[in-house]
């Protein structure tokens, strides 16, 4: 994935799920206003085709192989449910698997969270997760 040059509002006004993706870009720079917002487009290790919006710069290390250049915090459309990517260490875990059970109806991996539904989101614990991710992370450039 790399990042392109099209604009993010014009791809969230596109997106199929222009009113959730758009609120959630909202909580995210409500709480991380410093960090720039960038659409990056290719295919995950997972080896799908991606759009997602990155938040902040970032060398994010691998477990093998050279660290890649990646976003703090990313939001992505998926067919069908929501993705968020937050790429925060805290105390050697991702800071998303310490919170897991305070975010509301969701699914967690290492560093992901995916929900079908926005109101299934605790907003409030989003909006404190993100806050902290930026307090971890102050290297992360804007």
């Amino acid at each position: 994935m790399e990042p392109v040059l099209e604009n993010v509002d014009d791809y969230l006004r596109s997106a199929d799920r222009a009113d959730e993706m758009t609120t959630l870009d909202a909580l995210i720079t409500a709480e991380a206003p410093r960090l720039s917002r960038v659409l990056w487009r290719g295919t995950m290790w997972g080896g799908t085709e991606q759009a997602i919006i990155g938040y902040g710069r970032m060398l994010q290390p691998r477990p093998r192989g050279a660290d890649v250049e990646w976003f703090l915090i990313g939001q992505a459309e998926q067919s069908k449910h929501l993705s968020v990517y937050l790429n925060a260490v805290e105390d050697g875990g991702y800071l998303l698997k310490q919170r897991a059970a305070r975010l509301g109806r969701v699914k967690i991996g290492a560093a992901a969270l995916t929900f079908t539904k926005l109101e299934n989101l605790d907003q409030a614990e989003f909006r404190s997760i993100i806050a902290r991710a930026v307090e971890l992370h102050p290297e992360v450039q804007g």
